[in-house]
């Protein structure tokens, strides 16, 4: 079956493609959640004036892309967390800790553009990537300290 892309689609193609998928495929996941429509003539003539306007939104999403991509490659987010004697943390920081940081600071980055491959459970810097467009990807430093307040253990002296 043949499908012309209405969004980018991982690891298939880009918005205004004409791919080649499965049937199954097609009909049960990209139609239904409106990701493509079938390829025919007429279509093929709407997707060619889709094609223009989404490289005009395209050249402004990446403008403002690097915009925010001079704002944010100075920030350094700090995340304090309990942590073992050996730098392990009781926890983690995850996407989601870090796109709130961030939107507590003022930027606007939904948690699914932040790349992290598996959550932060060591102390210690980190640089995370933030995928802001396509072609467009900002590196922020990630700073997991221990949390000194925190007090600590009474050791029993004997008499």
């Amino acid at each position: 079956m043949e499908v012309i892309l209405k969004e980018d689609v991982a690891n298939l193609g880009h918005r205004g493609d004409v791919v080649k998928v499965a049937d199954g495929y097609g009909r049960n996941f990209l139609l239904p959640r409106k990701l493509a429509m079938q390829a025919t003539e007429a279509n093929k003539n709407v997707i060619e004036q889709m094609k223009a306007a989404a490289a005009r939104r395209s050249a402004t999403e990446r403008a403002q892309a690097e915009a925010l991509l001079v704002k944010l490659e100075p920030v350094i987010l700090s995340f304090t967390r309990k942590s073992g004697e050996n730098g392990q943390l009781f926890g983690s920081v995850t996407s989601a800790d870090i796109s709130g940081d961030l939107a507590a600071k003022g930027f606007d980055v939904d948690r699914k553009k932040i790349q992290l491959s598996e959550p932060l459970k060591s102390l210690g810097d980190y640089t995370v990537a933030i995928k802001l467009h396509r072609e467009v990807t900002a590196h922020i430093k990630v700073q997991v300290v221990t949390d000194t307040t925190a007090p600590l253990p009474e050791v029993a002296v004997a008499s």
